[in-house]
């Protein structure tokens, strides 16, 4: 009798579990398919573009990248390893008595 009682208490239970599981795996479904389609658009709106990128280098402390680039990093002479890129185009050697500074410059063309 006491089995009975507590079956019918938690039969309920059970069912809802049941039904918040199979939500749950339809929800990964959807989820999945939507992925899916994400990275295809995603894919196909990157197809057509490249990354392109150059070094500049120059005697000391400063270094600017060609028009239409972006610094990307800096290297220092004078075994300094203190850099900073400042206004997104420019490499700065933060040490003193800097010989050269390089910097890698890319940008992003479409095909």
């Amino acid at each position: 009798m006491k089995a009975a009682l507590l079956l019918s208490f938690l039969l309920p239970f059970f069912g809802l579990l049941a039904l918040g599981s199979t939500q749950w795996i339809l929800d990964t479904d959807v989820i999945e398919k939507i992925q899916e389609r994400v990275n295809s658009l995603v894919s196909s709106a990157l197809k057509d573009l490249s990354l392109v990128c150059t070094s500049v280098f120059t005697q000391g402390a400063l270094v600017a990248c060609p028009s239409g680039y972006k610094a990307t990093a800096c290297s220092c002479g004078s075994a300094c390893g203190s850099w900073d890129i400042r206004s997104d185009t420019v490499c700065h050697c933060q040490c003193r008595g800097i010989d050269w500074t390089s910097a890698r410059c890319c940008q992003i063309r479409t095909a």
